[in-house]
Order: C-alpha cells, then structure tokens, then sequence
C-alpha cells in the first residue's frame, strides 16, 4: 500500500533517543533548549518555545498574547480542528471567514467583513503547507489594531518572498506530530520576536510557574512541556528538513505533471512568490471527472493507494460548532471545497515507481 504518510525514523534518531535515555536528563532539558535555539534561528525569529503538541502550542500562543474570555479570534473553517478549538480553550469566540477557492488559505477579503469591536486576533492558517496571502493580513491587522497567530503546524520551511512561516505574525505555532515534514512523535513549537510572549509561553507551559523561580506560580498554567527524548527526535529530523522539503517539492511537481493533463483534475495552486513545502499534495475532482471524489477514494485504495480527505467537513458544519449559530451556507466556498478536495501521498520516502502508479491509477479510471 502507498499510504498517505510515513514518517522517517533513522539510526541517527534511534541513538539520539537512546543518549538521552542513558544522561538521566528525560523530560525538558538541554535538548529542548538547542531545539529552541535552532528553530528560531530556522524562522528567523528571536525566540522559540517547545511543547508537547501543535494544539498546545495554539493554546499557549494565544494565552501569550493575552486572549480572553469574550473575545474574537478570526480564522478558517477549513482546517484541522485544532486550529479553532484552541480558542475556545481560551473562553474566546471563533469567528470563521471564508477561504480562497484556488488556495484553500482564508480570504483576506472575508477576513474584513468579519471584524468588530470584540475581534483581538486574526488566525490564519497555511494550509497544506502554503503560506497565506500574509501581506494583505498584516495590513488588516495593522489597520484594526489586531494581533496575528500563524497556524503553521503544516508549514514548517515554508515561505512567502524568501521570509519563513513563522515570522510574520506576532506569534506562530507548528506541530511536530509524526505525518508533519518533520516529526518527533508528538510535539510543537512556538515561534516569536516578542520577548514577553516567550515569557509567557514558557510559564504556561510548565503550570503557571517562571523557570526563575520554580514554585512561584504566576498565572493557571499547563503541563505542556516538551521532553528531551522528542527534542532529540526534532533535532535530527531538523538536519534532514532541507532534504525532505526538496523531495517533497519535486515529487509535487512530478504529479502536477503527470495529472493536470487529465479532463477533471485540478492540480494544486502556488502564488508568486511562496515555497509550497506539500504537506499535503491536494487535488480537487471536478464534476466533469469519470468518477466522483469519493468513489476515486474508493477506487485508489483497492489498487493499493492510500489518498485521504482533508478535510471532508469544514468545521463550522460538525456538532460543536453548530452549537454557536453555525449552519450550512454559512461559509460557500469551504463548503464547496470539502466536496472536491483529495489529498494524494507526497511523502519524502515515495519512490518514483510508487509516483508513476498513482498517476496511471488515476488515468485508468
């Protein structure tokens, strides 16, 4: 089966683990702190905080910059789920703007019609690994006076006019889950320029306490921290990261040729000007395709392809959010998308045999 993802394990990470294990130092550590060194200096930001997941590094993002109860947060309904449920961790209120149909980005145009005097933060998410139209967000945000957290879990490396996803918002958060491009089982990160936000985030992370002065508690806190056993894991797959955005790239432009010849298929968009690192490689199957998207799903998976959908769903469509006056309708065009949209495998470790079989299996049917 050639499945959607699959992460690398080398020997290189398999020892670091096992160094770790035999220093006696397991949970946060010297690790986590080079992990945070390198990956500021990756983003090109001053500072960078480690966690254990994406969605606590969302959370402890927006808790940094000072979210509260009663406030709005604008962001996507086409995303994971997290990027919205972080939110309403906070006790705030998630406000969906709709997205851009070429992109699947939220639509900096929505992002207006969205905004009252209860709004504190916009949340856009780069989604499958391409940045968002950050520029035109940025001047939103500077206009309303609004703080920026970058979702940027699927975006590590990526960049919009030579500048890294996580540097353009005033906080912004990634994930190191194991399918991301790279991994170490469960993680996350937060990156940022701002030195009381790292501050913050550092306090949140560890229950409320300053790594100064342990057992002083300064605020609720979490335990969010990030072990040295999977900072150890993200240091080496760091050393990697150039090498799996290469060949992830490529093998995106191998299917991009190979498929938007195809009465049906659309290929995926890329604007000016952004390194598109495919953390997902999605499709979208248009009416005038042989089959619909989910009997291609079907079909692909019978000949020995993994696809999936990302998402099958937007989120203002599924229970808990239909709770706060969410109805279909509401958002056309997420809504549109999640009927179309098919993410094929793009991962590092495809060979090119294993390219060329998605390609001819879809060309067959």
């Amino acid at each position: 089966m050639i499945n959607i993802s699959k992460p690398f394990i080398g020997e290189e990470e398999k020892q670091a683990v096992l160094d770790v294990m035999g220093s006696g130092m397991i949970v946060q550590g010297p690790k986590v702190k080079e992990l945070e060194e390198k990956f500021a200096k990756l983003c090109g930001t001053k500072y960078a905080v480690a966690l254990n997941s994406g969605t606590a590094a969302l959370h402890t993002a927006l808790y940094a910059m000072n979210i509260k109860p009663g406030d709005e947060v604008i962001t996507t309904p086409f995303s994971f789920v997290a990027s919205s449920n972080c939110i309403v961790m906070q006790g705030a209120v998630p406000v969906f703007a709709d997205i851009d149909e070429k992109t699947f980005d939220i639509d900096p145009k929505k992002i207006k019609e969205k905004i009252t005097k209860k709004t504190k933060a916009i949340l856009p998410v780069h989604l499958y690994g391409q940045v968002c139209d950050m520029k035109a967000i940025r001047e939103i945000a500077d206009e309303h006076n609004l703080l920026i957290l970058e979702d940027a879990c699927q975006a590590v490396n990526a960049e919009l006019d030579g500048k890294k996803a996580g540097s353009f918002g005033d906080t912004a958060a990634f994930s190191l889950y194991a399918t991301k491009n790279i991994m170490c089982g469960e993680g996350g990160i937060i990156t940022t320029n701002n030195e009381k936000y790292a501050e913050f985030a550092k306090r949140f992370r560890h229950h409320g306490q300053s790594e100064q002065t342990r057992y002083e508690y300064y605020d609720l806190g979490y335990n969010y921290r990030m072990s040295d056993t999977a900072a150890a894991i993200a240091l080496e797959q760091l050393k990697r990261l150039e090498n799996f955005t290469k060949k992830r790239i490529e093998n995106a432009a191998f299917l991009t040729e190979q498929l938007r010849k195809i009465k049906g298929i659309t290929t995926p968009f890329i604007q000016k000007n952004v390194k598109h690192v495919f953390h997902q490689y999605t499709v979208k199957v248009e009416e005038d395709f042989s089959l619909s998207r989910d009997e291609l799903l079907t079909k692909l998976k019978a000949g020995g392809i993994n696809p999936a959908i990302f998402y099958p769903k937007p989120l203002h469509m599924h229970p808990f959010y239909l709770q706060m006056n969410h109805k279909e309708g509401d958002f056309p065009v997420a809504e549109e998308v999640s009927k179309k949209v098919l993410s094929l495998p793009v991962h590092p470790l495809l060979t090119k045999e294993d390219i060329q079989k998605i390609c001819e299996g879809i060309r067959q049917l």
